[in-house]
Parts: C-alpha cells; sequence; structure tokens
C-alpha cells in the first residue's frame, strides 16, 4: 500500500511541470499564454470552434 501511494506522488510531481509548460518558451521564460478560440454555441447544443485552422471543428462548449 505504501509503495503504491509513493509512486502516486512521483507521478504528480512528474506531471505537474508539463501542465505549466504551455506558457513558457523553449529557455524557460514565461511568455503570454495562446488565447482560447472562439466557441460558437449552435442550435442543436453542440458547440463549434468558430475561426482558425480548426473552424467548424466540434468542441466541449464553456
Amino acid at each position: 500500500m505504501f509503495r503504491l501511494s509513493v509512486a502516486f506522488a512521483v507521478a504528480a510531481l512528474v506531471t505537474t511541470p508539463a501542465i505549466a509548460a504551455p506558457c513558457k518558451d523553449a529557455k524557460g521564460k514565461f511568455v503570454k499564454c495562446p488565447a482560447a478560440p472562439a466557441v460558437t454555441k449552435l442550435s442543436n447544443g453542440r458547440c463549434q470552434i468558430a475561426s482558425g485552422p480548426k473552424k467548424g471543428q466540434f468542441t466541449k462548449c464553456p
């Protein structure tokens, strides 16, 4: 049981820097995070990306 809890703790520590990585450049300096794409909600309740290269793809509604 102790080994299992240690494994989860190590996994949590390893994955934490990966979450913060998108807002840093290759040298480790903080940069502005990319803006979230604009999402439009359709009449049937589904959401689509409004613009950009992924225009028209279905996504999660905010």
